[in-house]
């Protein structure tokens, strides 16, 4: 019964959508609320989707398909399964979207594009909600699609302004990037199989009958998508300036939608990468050097929502880090609870935002005695993004660090680094709170986040429909990471991987050494950014002049928009040119040339054309000598030839 009714999943919000955009959009509110009710139906879906995937034997899943189209000898099927996955992810993405939508009332209260927010809100659900129940990679690439799509609207929403325009077409064409090589694996995937069905494609590989070069090729294009939506290094450039987009839209992408789904697919499709170890540990190193590289560039951000950003990018690389030495379930559970902690810090920005109507956190300041709730609920984000114990992020990063030092080899560096992005995460985090919350209030009384006048004087704590989401959503940010214990059906380790379609291997355990050094790289972290942020014993810009240079090169981030901007503008619009001359005056310019002589040879008739009679006997005349001549001189040709 769960099976058949899985499809209400994207019916539900898709119908909201279309409410929103073709009854609804006369009235703001109601759009809003068909919205909430819409979402907030799936996650109830999503509870019972859960307990009924929990209730079922071991090695059993939920699964529903129908014949799409038959190419050949070959059927494509198309359809949904929830298992343990599943089930996780639909949790996530249900609730966090659920509580973004009630906060999104307080936050987008009187903007005019109010109705089409909601639509597409509507739609970017709709769209995770598919790509998390596909069975089959050709329907994932569908929802794969309508995801970046929605990002696209979502984050140049205010279109007006330049800077969103420019963020919403550099998402969209670096993502493009990376879905160029997914579409490249489903090619090769189905031209050697006739099959794109997910548990088919892991048997094969499994039993060996998908391997060599043609499994590599398929699992470095399926993690080239992944590179693009999860903003890997080094397609990550985008994701920094989506922040240009509403702040619930951030906290949506960042936490629960585009940025999970490349996370999700390489987790849904791990027993490939298993077989291809070459494209593992590909997977790993990259997910490593990621997480470290965006941790060092959230050092330097002056901007709040690009703190996050950057912490986003380095938590998705500990989780690509996690899945790419082998550990599904370090990875899984670490997506699950930044979901949760990265969402509320996400919201508790936009409602500083929305109060002291700036980003800039120098010129907040002072803010916990304006916003104690918002200050609390930030707090607890902090301390789990931080990997404080006992708060949710400690319990999945330790998961993540234990699988490297087991992964052996690079896995002993990725540990290192993995502890040292620690530290990095713990210090950039709690700058930002310090410089938010800590202190006298630096900044002027001025209107609200992009124009929209939020502003009431002096800060003020949010309204309840933006500060109970974030009361919800601090209690998972402090209790998720228990999970590692039990839960309703048991540790959470053991619970996903009894109930998927393949046997992942699961080592359970807690290390100690991890554990302390983990905690004290957090805790060092933390006390740094009180000593240089908060109490002020040492001055910030003693680092930056003593380490100019590499001051300068964070805040430049690594140069790396500078390499893009001069690969497009001297190769890429070199090329375009090139090949416009080439068509312009070698394709065009024979074309032309051939239509001039045509003109010209009709021209020059013109000049026999004199209405002299005498003249046309004459031309007649000599037109009938020549042709007897010529019939003549090859009819004895001929005659010769036969005789």
């Amino acid at each position: 019964m769960v099976a058949e009714l899985a499809w209400l999943f994207i019916l539900l919000p898709l119908l909201s959508f279309l409410l929103c955009v073709f009854v609804t959009r006369p009235y703001p509110r109601l759009s809003g609320y068909v919205t909430i009710a819409a979402v907030g139906a799936t996650f109830l879906l999503a509870l019972v989707a859960f307990w009924s995937v929990g209730n079922l034997p071991p090695d059993r899943t939920l699964e529903s398909s129908v014949q799409w189209v038959v190419i050949g000898g070959s059927v494509l099927k198309v359809g949904l399964i929830i298992d343990s996955l599943t089930a996780v992810m639909l949790l996530v993405v249900t609730l966090i979207s659920f509580l973004i939508q009630i906060y999104s009332q307080g936050y987008m209260a009187g903007d005019p594009g109010y109705s089409r927010y909601y639509a597409f809100m509507s739609l970017f659900t709709a769209s995770m909600l598919g790509l998390v129940l596909a069975n089959n990679l050709v329907l994932v690439f569908i929802f794969w699609e309508l995801v970046g799509l929605c990002s696209y609207l979502l984050i140049g929403f205010w279109y007006q302004r330049p800077a969103a325009a420019a963020a919403a077409k550099k998402a969209f064409l670096v993502t493009r990037l990376g879905d160029l090589g997914f579409l490249s694996a489903l090619l090769v995937a189905f031209n050697t199989t006739g099959n794109l069905d997910i548990r088919h494609l892991i048997d094969l590989a499994e039993t060996k009958q998908l391997a060599g070069a043609t499994l590599t090729a398929v699992g470095l294009g399926l993690f080239s998508g992944a590179v693009g939506k999860s903003a890997q290094f080094p397609l990550h450039v985008w994701l920094p300036d989506a922040m240009e987009g509403p702040t619930p839209v951030s906290a949506l992408i960042h936490a629960a939608t585009m940025v999970a789904a490349g996370v999700y697919l390489v987790g849904r499709t791990l027993p490939l990468f298993l077989a291809a170890p070459d494209v593992l540990l590909v997977i790993a190193v990259i997910g490593g050097l990621t997480a470290f590289m965006a941790a060092t560039m959230g050092l330097v951000m002056t901007d709040i929502k690009r703190v996050l950003a950057y912490s986003t990018i380095s938590q998705l690389g500990y989780m690509m880090m996690g899945l790419g030495v082998g550990g599904l379930v370090a990875g899984i559970f670490h997506l699950l609870n930044h979901a949760f902690f990265k969402a509320l810090l996400f919201l508790a920005a936009g409602s500083i935002i929305h109060s002291v109507g700036t980003q800039d956190l120098r010129e907040m300041g002072g803010l916990r005695r304006f916003m104690p709730v918002t200050f609390l609920t930030m707090l607890a984000g902090a301390f789990s993004l931080a990997g404080l114990p006992p708060f949710s992020g400690f319990w999945s990063k330790d998961e993540i660090l234990l699988e490297a030092l087991r992964f052996g080899g690079v896995g002993q560096a990725l540990y290192i680094l993995g502890l040292l992005t620690a530290f990095l995460t713990a210090f950039y985090t709690f700058r930002m709170v310090f410089l938010a919350f800590g202190g006298h209030y630096r900044g002027p009384a001025v209107t609200g986040d992009h124009g929209h006048d939020h502003g009431h004087g002096a800060p003020h704590e949010s309204p309840p429909v933006m500060t109970v989401p974030l009361i919800v959503l601090a209690v998972p940010s402090v209790l998720s990471g228990f999970l590692t214990f039990g839960g309703f059906f048991g540790p959470f380790g053991e619970f996903l991987i009894s109930r998927l379609s393949w046997h992942p291997h699961y080592e359970p355990g807690l290390d100690l050494t991890t554990m302390v050094l983990s905690a004290a790289v957090s805790i060092l972290g933390i006390l740094g950014a009180y000593a240089v942020y908060g109490a002020g014993w040492v001055s910030p810009e003693v680092f930056s002049s003593t380490f100019r240079s590499v001051h300068t090169l964070l805040v430049n981030r690594y140069y790396m928009d500078h390499l893009y901007n001069w690969i497009a503008r001297r190769i890429v619009l070199g090329i375009a040119g090139l090949l416009d001359w080439v068509d312009r005056y070698g394709v065009d310019g024979v074309v032309n040339a051939i239509a001039e002589l045509a003109v010209m040879a009709a021209g020059s008739l013109r000049l026999l054309q004199r209405g002299w009679v005498q003249f046309y006997a004459l031309m007649v005349t000599l037109g009938i000598i020549l042709l007897v001549a010529v019939f003549g001189f090859f009819g004895d040709i001929i005659a010769f030839l036969r005789g």
